[in-house]
């Protein structure tokens, strides 16, 4: 194992998962064991560029809220269900440095064997490829590797690097692994990528069928009355003109997720036509995902994440288990509850060659107790 022989220290791992909203690090040693951590805001690396940060829109696979609501930067970073974050942003990597740092700092460490990173918007190879030069010329490890923070969330879900997970959180995205080191995945940065779904993108669909159907063009939907009605609205009219005119910020249509949610509940059905595309899509995404890893005919995990899967709405879910077991019969669906960051450190702790128990601790110790705001009763470090 890297750097646990004689007259070597112990080998280290530091974890990161790093979404648009918030990021998490976490520092473990070989053996399972959590020897820091640290909390800070969200990571947005520029377009082009990996060292400095202009502001730009964020992307539409970017952070999402709890309960099934969309973040309103547009963009799936993950919130645990039920948590609310307002932590300023960093920008870029010179901004990540000081989470990393504090991280290290309560581990009493300066640096680690292996850098584990797992990173927002970091949804293309040859973004992948430019960030992890840049993370390893910040010094953290003497070895790193950079993935989509998708991965970090199929890792916590699985056993072995084995699976396919998709991501439904603001936008979506679906990734997969086989054991050989093969791996599927799609460009997910919006329409032009052939994307559909996320919460943004649900809340878009939603407004577009209301408004159709209030001015007469399209059919009737309660949707034409639940949505405006959230924010105190007496009709569609008046909520696009909201919108339309900036009285109510953009930002705030991704409330209208769940709002979709429960007007199909109630048995709208043009509303459930929309949570039925989303199961489809999340089908689609998986079983393309499993064809080309060849597991497609196999028992093999299917790991859902994300505030608008992790809610489990039934119709979604059962739409989603009917039509997986068509077409993936042996395919074993989950929901994921683990945060992230575990699974950015089990990669590390994959790419040690660490033993069975040594990821079974590190998994123990995240399900007493996951990650919490820095300041805010987070847990202490293992000794």
């Amino acid at each position: 194992m890297p750097g646990s022989g004689p007259g070597h220290p112990p080998a280290t791992v530091l974890a990161i998962d790093a979404g648009n909203s918030k990021t998490d690090v976490a520092v473990v040693d070989a053996e399972g064991s959590v020897l820091g951590s640290a909390r800070g805001g969200g990571f947005r690396p520029p377009r082009a560029g990996a060292a400095a940060a202009p502001d730009r829109p964020d992307r539409p696979n970017g952070p999402d809220r709890p309960n099934g609501e969309a973040g309103p930067d547009g963009g799936a970073g993950r919130d645990e269900p039920g948590q609310l974050h307002t932590l300023d942003g960093l920008d870029g990597l010179d901004g990540l440095d000081g989470t990393v740092r504090q991280a290290l700092g309560s581990a009493g460490l300066s640096s680690v064997t292996h850098v584990s990173a797992c990173l927002a918007n970091a949804d293309l190879p040859a973004e992948e490829a430019e960030l992890a030069e840049a993370v390893r010329a910040c010094g953290w490890g003497a070895t790193s590797e950079v993935r989509n923070d998708t991965f970090a969330v199929l890792r916590a879900g699985v056993d072995e690097p084995r699976g396919v997970a998709v991501v439904c959180g603001a936008g979506i995205n679906c990734v997969g692994m086989a054991p050989d080191g093969r791996t599927a995945r799609f460009p997910a940065v919006g329409r032009i990528s052939g994307d559909w779904g996320g919460g943004a993108g649900l809340a878009e669909e939603a407004l577009w069928f209301a408004a159709r159907a209030e001015d007469g063009r399209g059919a009737p939907t309660e949707l034409a009355r639940t949505l405006p009605a959230h924010f105190g609205l007496p009709s569609m009219y008046a909520l696009v003109e909201a919108l339309h005119l900036g009285r109510l910020a953009a930002g705030r249509r991704h409330e209208l997720t769940p709002v979709l949610f429960s007007t199909a509940a109630a048995g709208d059905a043009v509303a459930g036509a929309i949570v039925d595309r989303l199961a489809e899509e999340v089908v689609l995404m998986s079983t393309v995902a499993l064809g080309r890893l060849g597991l497609l005919d196999e028992e093999v995990p299917v790991v859902l994440g994300g505030s608008v899967l992790a809610a489990r709405h039934p119709r979604l879910l059962g739409g989603i288990e009917e039509l997986l077991a068509a077409r993936a019969p042996k395919a074993v669906v989950s929901v994921v509850t683990a945060p992230p960051v575990l699974g950015a450190a089990l990669l590390g702790l994959d790419r040690l060659g660490s033993p069975a128990a040594a990821r079974a601790r590190l998994r123990s110790r995240y399900g007493e107790q996951a990650p919490a705001v820095r300041g805010s009763g987070a847990p202490p470090p293992d000794r």
